[in-house]
């Protein structure tokens, strides 16, 4: 799978890319990921990516010229899925990312200042997303985070593909409480059930634990 990531801030996001799991799937070739400097697609000769927003207001709004010719040049003849990073998007969710684990490309705008020329969502943006209900100084964590949470999904990606199946939001639940060694941990003990190698026990623990940590912390999911 191929990932572009279009921003003005390129080396912020070299050191999460070439570090533990998303550096091993791009040296074994199950991903790709391609970081563009928006500023080299500006006409402006001072190569200026933003301007000041009509009706007034604070802030400066990102200019469509640089934008939608960056994402023409990248994408190309290929298909590609175009997402916009946007506290004004849609809400990320694990569905979301199942969806587009299954395209071949991505091609991911990271958003800046107070925001994307409006003329850009209407005329190359696929889907514009928001990692939550809170505002980032840019796009460039969001983007990350749509890498990372679809590059696991691809096959190979991870060492243990049975480790998706129980992780949190598969079947609206959270992930139960884990507990590795030592079983007694200054006065807190690791519960009977994990240490009596009943595996229909342990199976039934978990699914009430799910449960009950759905109920307290999101359960809106249980809906």
């Amino acid at each position: 799978m191929r990932f572009d990531i279009i921003t003005i801030f390129p080396e912020t996001l070299k050191p999460i890319l070439n570090e533990s799991i998303l550096k091993r799937a791009q040296t074994k070739g199950k991903i790709t990921v391609h970081v563009h400097d928006l500023r080299d697609y500006s006409d402006d000769k001072h190569k200026k990516v933003d301007d000041y927003p009509f009706g007034g207001g604070p802030g400066m709004v990102m200019t469509p010229q640089p934008i939608i010719d960056a994402v023409k040049k990248i994408k190309g003849r290929r298909k590609a899925t175009v997402i916009l990073t946007s506290a004004a998007g849609k809400p990320l969710t694990q569905r979301i990312v199942k969806t587009l684990a299954k395209a071949k490309n991505l091609i991911i705008i990271c958003g800046h200042y107070e925001g994307i020329d409006e003329r850009v969502s209407h005329g190359i943006v696929d889907e514009s997303i928001s990692i939550g209900d809170y505002v980032l100084t840019g796009g460039e964590l969001p983007a990350l985070v749509l890498v990372d949470s679809v590059a696991r999904l691809i096959p190979g990606v991870l060492g243990r593909e049975e480790s998706l199946k129980d992780e949190s939001f598969e079947n609206n639940l959270l992930e139960y409480p884990q507990y590795t060694r030592p079983a007694n941990f200054r006065g807190q003990k690791v519960p009977d059930v994990l240490l009596s190698g009943h595996h229909k026990l342990i199976e039934k623990w978990r699914q009430e634990q799910a449960l009950i940590r759905t109920k307290k912390n999101r359960p809106d999911l249980l809906k």
